[in-house]
């Protein structure tokens, strides 16, 4: 075989590897919205958070990105919970308006009330048995909607992106949010548990058409639904923090 045969023989080997490589990223991502990355540690308000900022651990795979967890927190003597209007935290240099922010914090009190309200009883009061949660959006970052779209959907472009990926570990164009919480007894301001997590879109293809925010607002629903889930078998003894 001659030099013009194998170099041709070669370059079709490496673009059948990168469809290949290309196919197998897109079927580990299909199914998720986002996907968990580095907290910027330069968003984390402590003044939110308060003395417990300094406790905070790096979580492992399928926990928050920081995390810490009371000790002498006796979960299962609560069945109720005080959801506290969501705020926003974000520095001066933020490049969300003001109705985004509005937007976001409404949007994630609404999707906390509804995944927590399937577990416990909700109430607007402190009492015995009445956990508190505290949120705050602390950064958001919208995705470019019209090249996200190209990126997940013309097969040259979706090969780059994964290839951005290996490379960096976040998808182009993609949106992003980091969120802060912290759970305390209502009756008597113990702080039980603390958290900073940080997501950015993923490679999922039925994400490709959402609006600038929609990485966002998929971040937000999964923290929703992960809180209420995971309160509720620490809180029913199923499971321990």
């Amino acid at each position: 075989m001659n030099q013009s045969s194998l170099r041709s023989a070669h370059r079709a080997s490496v673009r059948a590897f990168a469809s290949v490589l290309a196919v197998c990223l897109l079927a580990l991502s299909a199914c998720k919205a986002t996907q968990k990355t580095a907290v910027k540690e330069t968003s984390v308000e402590c003044s939110f958070l308060g003395s417990v900022c300094n406790r905070l651990t790096s979580g492992g795979k399928k926990q928050a990105g920081l995390r810490y967890i009371n000790p002498a927190a006796k979960w299962t003597q609560y069945s109720k919970i005080m959801v506290s209007s969501v705020t926003f935290w974000g520095g001066d240099t933020t490049r969300m308006s003001g109705s985004d922010e509005q937007m976001l914090v409404n949007y994630f009190h609404q999707q906390l009330v509804a995944e927590l309200g399937k577990k416990f009883e909700l109430v607007d009061k402190p009492g015995p048995g009445v956990l508190k949660l505290d949120v705050a959006l602390m950064d958001a970052e919208a995705a470019t909607p019209g090249l996200r779209s190209v990126s997940m959907l013309v097969p040259q472009a979706h090969m780059l992106s994964n290839l951005k990926y290996l490379a960096t570990g976040t998808f182009p164009f993609a949106g992003a949010a980091q969120g802060a919480a912290k759970l305390t007894d209502s009756q008597t301001g113990l702080v039980l548990g603390a958290w900073v997590d940080r997501q950015i879109g993923a490679g999922s293809v039925r994400t490709a058409f959402q609006w600038q925010w929609g990485d966002a607002e998929n971040a937000i629903a999964e923290w929703s639904r992960m809180a209420a889930e995971k309160l509720f078998s620490w809180t029913t003894g199923a499971a321990t923090p």
